[in-house]
């Protein structure tokens, strides 16, 4: 008998299998992630250094200059507190979904199987808008980036050349780019520690060009522009922290999602303290919020980080701060493009993207969505030729903001869905290969905070900062939820059924992810539902 396969253990949830050389039984399940054509090459080392650098662009670097400027200190460091408690809890329904779910495009197929394929078909198609609006705000922010050294170079020309280096780390490939990843998020931890520190030593007195300042903007003015203020910085929180569920599209070309993904969550405290709390409360207490060179105001347009640095007479560490921003915003604008082809990858397979979309090459890579993908994109950042860089961001951000709103909300419905579904069909928790501690607190409280700051940004559309009430206002920084709703409505007549789907007829075991007990490898990644490699070793016993 060549082969000898164990059936799936009640208590356990895994099973075991053996395979002897030679045998081609389980082999393109072995190479290929769940249900797609996508290859299993990265490891625990690129999810986690994704994971933990992914959302670290020009939200944090940049538009924290918009947000200081706009709320004051106390409304940044506030809004980063708050952003950190919704993303950490949106990790934590990720990583439990992620280790027996590892899906192409993830948490919209999640939608699909535990919440409503209506709801699905929205959340896909919006985000997908959402990685290419991230496109082309990071190209637009390497424009911005760029102009600190030099505005010799057209606009246009900086674009086109940094788009052309997005689309060459994307298509040479996935490996490839999980290592550009690495060493970009290696480069962004590194260099934050060495921001905190040093800012601290600022504030205190110890640079050459500025004495002792302590708290003095918090004893000023804490808050800028009172709660409206605080609202309008919202939007550039979320921005910020947008990529972080990103992770839970690279589990599916992970070797080893059970050992990877839950790694990848518990860095989060790491990052989200020391990345965007820390990071945003060094800048609070060492930028003055009405310095007219902070982004978005009527100088340079330049980085709270950066200003920081300049005003203490520490050039050469103001230059390196520019040259990791830079970094940052290229590697941010990468990992969208990711993510983009792999949400039309994930729309093809339940069937709600053209099936182009779903096809992947020899080595993984698959070019159609990768192409439309970065051509929408690239050609969208042109929009910063004939506009500011910071109309721009403002316009893009708060679009990813609400898009980035409703898909953490989703993950967390799905997590809940996920979990009623587990219970209401008699399965026990331990079969689980990974439990969130966080369970259900997490997924409520990040749920919740996702439907009231839709609502909260809906009065900052209606009534904005500093602007009248005008429908161009209103569609500039609403329009993201007009669309959802009008997409979700037009699926719904579509494809019809109840609010939700009835958790009793869940398929449960269909799209989930087996592992074996052997040496904690990653399991064989089949749709169990088919019993496909049950069936391979009944013909094998009776041949």
């Amino acid at each position: 008998m060549a082969e000898s396969i164990t059936p799936p253990d009640s208590s356990s949830g895994e099973i075991e299998e053996s395979i002897e050389p030679g045998t081609d039984c389980p082999a393109a399940d072995v190479a290929h992630g769940a249900e797609s054509d996508l290859h299993r090459t990265l490891s625990t080392r690129h999810i986690t250094m994704i994971a933990l650098g992914s959302s670290i662009g020009m939200g944090l670097w940049l538009g924290s200059g918009t947000s200081l400027a706009n709320g004051g200190p106390a409304a940044i460091f506030i809004g980063y507190i708050l952003s950190g408690t919704m993303i950490w809890s949106v990790s934590h329904s990720i990583g439990e979904m992620a280790v027996m779910y590892p899906l192409p495009s993830a948490f919209i197929q999640w939608t699909s199987i535990f919440v409503d394929p209506a709801a699905a078909f929205a959340l896909g198609w919006a985000y997908w808008f959402s990685y290419w609006i991230t496109i082309a705000n990071e190209l637009q922010g390497v424009v911005t980036v760029l102009g600190f050294w030099t505005d010799k170079v057209p606009t246009a020309a900086w674009i086109t050349i940094f788009w052309i280096v997005i689309i060459l780390i994307n298509v040479w490939a996935v490996k490839f780019f999980g290592e550009v990843e690495v060493v970009a998020s290696s480069i962004k931890f590194g260099w934050i520690i060495v921001v905190i520190i040093s800012l601290i030593v600022v504030s205190a007195g110890g640079a050459p060009a500025e004495g002792p300042i302590g708290f003095r903007y918090w004893n000023s003015d804490a808050f800028t522009n009172g709660f409206k203020g605080f609202l309008s910085v919202m939007p550039t929180c979320i921005f910020a922290m947008s990529g972080s569920e990103n992770c839970a599209l690279v589990a599916a070309e992970t070797t080893n999602p059970r050992k990877s993904v839950p790694k990848a969550v518990g860095s989060i405290w790491l990052r989200l303290s020391l990345f965007y709390v820390l990071g945003s409360l060094v800048i609070t207490i060492t930028v003055d919020p009405k310095d007219h060179n902070l982004f978005g105001a009527s100088g340079i347009n330049a980085s709270p980080f950066v200003i920081a640095y300049r005003n203490a007479g520490l050039a050469p560490l103001a230059h390196i701060m520019n040259a990791v921003i830079f970094i940052s915003v290229v590697s941010t604008g990468s990992i969208s493009a990711y993510g983009g082809s792999r949400s039309l990858m994930g729309l093809t397979h339940v069937k709600m993207a053209p099936t182009i979309f779903g096809k992947a090459d020899k080595y993984g890579r698959p070019l159609p969505g990768l192409f439309v993908t970065l051509l929408i994109g690239g050609g969208l950042a042109y929009l910063n030729v004939s506009n500011s860089g910071s109309q721009v961001f403002t316009w893009f951000s708060n679009l990813t903001s609400l898009f980035t709103l409703f898909g953490w909300g989703m993950i967390c419905l799905s997590h809940m869905r996920m979990r009623y579904a587990w219970k209401v069909q008699g399965r026990d928790l331990s079969d689980l290969p990974w439990k969130s501690w966080t369970y259900p607190y997490a997924a409520i409280w990040g749920l919740f905070w996702c439907i009231l700051l839709v609502i909260a940004e809906f009065y900052l559309s209606v009534w904005p900062l500093g602007a009248k009430t005008t429908a161009k206002n209103f569609f500039a920084n609403y329009v993201s939820v007009v669309a959802m709703v009008v997409i979700y409505i037009g699926a719904k007549i579509y494809y019809g059924g109840p609010l939700w789907v009835d958790a009793r007829t869940i398929n449960l075991d269909g799209p989930r992810r087996i592992y074996t007990n052997t040496a904690d490898e990653e399991s064989i990644g089949q749709k169990t539902g088919t019993m496909r490699h049950v069936s391979k070793a009944v013909g094998f016993i009776f041949n």
